[in-house]
Formats: C-alpha cells, sequence, structure tokens
C-alpha cells in the first residue's frame, strides 16, 4: 500500500488492516561501490558453483527473497538498503559454503556486524575466512575459572589459529587498526543449530 499525504490511521482502520510492514524509502539507490562488491562476490560464486554470472545472479536473488522475504528486486536501480541486504546474503552463502573469494570478505561488506554475525554463525575466521574458533575481545582475565564462568556478555571473534595468535600478540586495538573488525557479544544459543 502506498499512501500520500492521508491520515494514515484512518486509512488502517478503513481497510480493516491488521497486519503492518513499515519500509522506509530514502530514494538512495545502489552506490557505485556496492554495485562491484555485488558483481565480484556474484562471480566468485560463479566460478565456485559451475554457473555462468548471469544465472548465478537470477539464483543468488532467489536465495535472497526467500531468507529476507524481500521483492524481487532489480540491480539497475535497488535502494542502498536492498542492496546491502543482498550483500550480506552474498557473504552468508560464501561462509556457509567455503566460496573462496578473490579478496576479504570482510572488504565487501557494508555491515560489518552482520559480518561478523556470520562468521561467528558458520566458525570462519573474520580475517581470511578458514575455519576458526571463538577468540575473546573481552579478557577473562587471570583468576576466573573458564570452565565456570559466564561469558555471555563478553565480546568475541572468530579468528582461526593464526590470527587468534596474532590477535593476542598484537592486543585488541592494534589488531582492529590493521584488520577492522571487533569483537561482538554472541552466545552459542544463536548458531540455530548450524
Amino acid at each position: 500500500m502506498h499512501v500520500d499525504n492521508t491520515d494514515l490511521a484512518a486509512v488502517i482502520i478503513d481497510k480493516r488492516i491488521t497486519k503492518v510492514i513499515l519500509q522506509l524509502v530514502d530514494g538512495r539507490t545502489l552506490s557505485p561501490d556496492q554495485r562491484k562488491k555485488i558483481y565480484a562476490t556474484l562471480r566468485d560464486i560463479s566460478g565456485y558453483t559451475g554457473y555462468t554470472p548471469e544465472e548465478t545472479k537470477e539464483v543468488m536473488k532467489y536465495v535472497h527473497i526467500m531468507s529476507t522475504g524481500s521483492d524481487y528486486f532489480s540491480l539497475s536501480d535497488c535502494s542502498m538498503s536492498v542492496a546491502r541486504e543482498f550483500i550480506n546474503t552474498l557473504t552468508d552463502f560464501c561462509l556457509k559454503y567455503g566460496v573462496l573469494t578473490s579478496e576479504r570478505l570482510s572488504d565487501r561488506t557494508d555491515d560489518i556486524s552482520t559480518y561478523l554475525y556470520q562468521c561467528m554463525k558458520h566458525k570462519k575466521c573474520a580475517i581470511c575466512g578458514k575455519t576458526g574458533e571463538i577468540h575473546h575481545w573481552d579478557a577473562i582475565g587471570m583468576g576466573h575459572d573458564r570452565r565456570h564462568y559466564d561469558d555471555t556478555e563478553n565480546r568475541k571473534i572468530c579468528l582461526c589459529r593464526m590470527h587468534h595468535t596474532i590477535a593476542h600478540q598484537k592486543g585488541v586495538k592494534d589488531f582492529q587498526r590493521d584488520y577492522h573488525v571487533y569483537g561482538i557479544v554472541w552466545t552459542e544459543k544463536e548458531t540455530g543449530g548450524e
């Protein structure tokens, strides 16, 4: 429903609407940088799956639609928000299926927090994409029994063994500066069984 300069409450009551989805449209379409990130990732997925780049684009659009419930969209004029969500879908696919990309996925994302969440969910290193393990961004500290310490409010990040070691050597400030990532609050329950 599109409503311009109308008493929205009256329209909702008049049409007996019971559910409302709010979408804010600011008129901005995807940026050249988003377009570049999308097509680079689609090429990488195409190489992994064996589909042509055009087939890959259509398949991944439907993967996105099924996972988000969004409407069909065109990459020629979609909004910046749709492009950002589509990049998240592409990134999640790459992490889930181990698609090797020509550059770090952290450099392709528009949404670093979602990317870090996806890395934790799929147990992939936020730097290189290899199989990872949890690194406590907020140190547990000496004197705490790790078997009984509740770390649910501590920030964490998923790192491979090599980057985990580097994080300990550099410390969180230098690691964040060098790699442009940070810890997020995460609990194992958030994996959804994956």
